[in-house]
């Protein structure tokens, strides 16, 4: 597969015509709007971690998209809520400086959902970049497409997108149409990343993520939402990457859950994360998974800037 990440752009631009655009866009939007299933489907590529549960998304995650005529930098950001505990804080803070990064600012809503809230509509209104709104999930509602087509111009009255779109990020719909224009709105200039890098983000980085994705979708109501991944040591070899990594949880109860009765919990998703990480690096993967407690780590500063975020 391509590069995830490569410790030095190409510099030679001389390749590209000075009509090659370049730049960042910022996708921002409420939890589970679709912002992941976006990325991934603009890249082609399982980058970006996406469940059926809100707020998988953690970090600002970077995907790089490349054509013979454009290049585009986009910021996966966590769904805009209002934070409530250390960890929150930390992930708001890093969709402003998200948007204070980007050429382009993109909101995607699901307009079947509740609408967004007024907090995040001042939050749109705070901002001067060029913004387009994207509508999406219309495979789920393509027959009252007009009867909701009010609604949302009336939530977002005041606010200034320069293009709207009806897309589906799931199944594509509109979304070459969306990127065709978008590409117009990135400023003219050489290529930012070689054209085999996909993230700024190293390996170890996704495979945290794919780790934490199946703690999404293995376990159920606060379980997930209280882990952070650690990778502790990564060896890269030939023919077999050896992962070791910790799982941190709130308390002594969910590390019990974590691991299940024989071992058995844990071994089911150590099981399907390494099927996702050999999936994403190319080759087989030996994965040992730990737990740990550190108690309530998400209420605490220190905690969360040690655990990345």
């Amino acid at each position: 597969m391509d590069d995830l990440h490569s410790d030095s752009a190409d510099s030679d631009t001389s390749t590209h015509s000075s009509y090659f655009r370049s730049g960042y866009a910022v996708i921002l939007g409420k939890p589970n709007a679709g912002k992941s299933t976006l990325l991934n489907r603009l890249l082609g590529t399982h980058l970006s971690i996406a469940t059926p549960k809100a707020q998988t998304t953690r970090h600002q995650i970077t995907g790089i998209y490349h054509d013979e005529d454009a290049q585009i930098v986009f910021y996966d950001t966590p769904g805009l809520i209002t934070p409530t505990y250390a960890l929150q804080r930390t992930m708001m803070k890093s969709v402003e400086v998200a948007v204070e990064q980007a050429d382009v600012a993109l909101f995607i809503f699901d307009p079947l959902d509740t609408f967004p809230s007024d907090d995040a509509i001042a939050f749109l209104k705070r901002w001067s970049i060029p913004m387009i709104l994207l509508v999406n999930k219309v495979d789920l509602y393509a027959d009252r497409v007009e009867s909701l087509a009010q609604r949302v111009e009336e939530r977002f009255e005041g606010v200034d997108f320069a293009h709207q779109f009806w897309v589906s990020a799931k199944e594509g719909e509109k979304v070459d149409d969306f990127l065709t224009t978008l590409k117009s709105m990135i400023p003219l200039g050489p290529p930012l990343y070689p054209p085999n890098q996909l993230s700024e983000h190293p390996t170890r980085f996704f495979v945290a993520e794919l780790i934490r994705e199946q703690l999404f979708l293995q376990f159920e109501q606060e379980i997930p939402y209280s882990c952070a991944v650690q990778i502790i040591e990564y060896k890269e070899g030939d023919s077999r990457d050896d992962i070791f990594a910790e799982i941190i949880v709130n308390r002594d109860s969910q590390k019990g859950m974590i691991i299940g009765k024989k071992g058995a919990a844990i071994k089911r998703l150590g099981i399907a994360a390494r099927a996702s990480i050999e999936a994403l690096i190319g080759k087989q993967a030996f994965l040992d998974l730990r737990v740990k407690v550190r108690d309530k780590w998400r209420q605490s500063d220190t905690w969360v800037r040690r655990f990345g975020y």
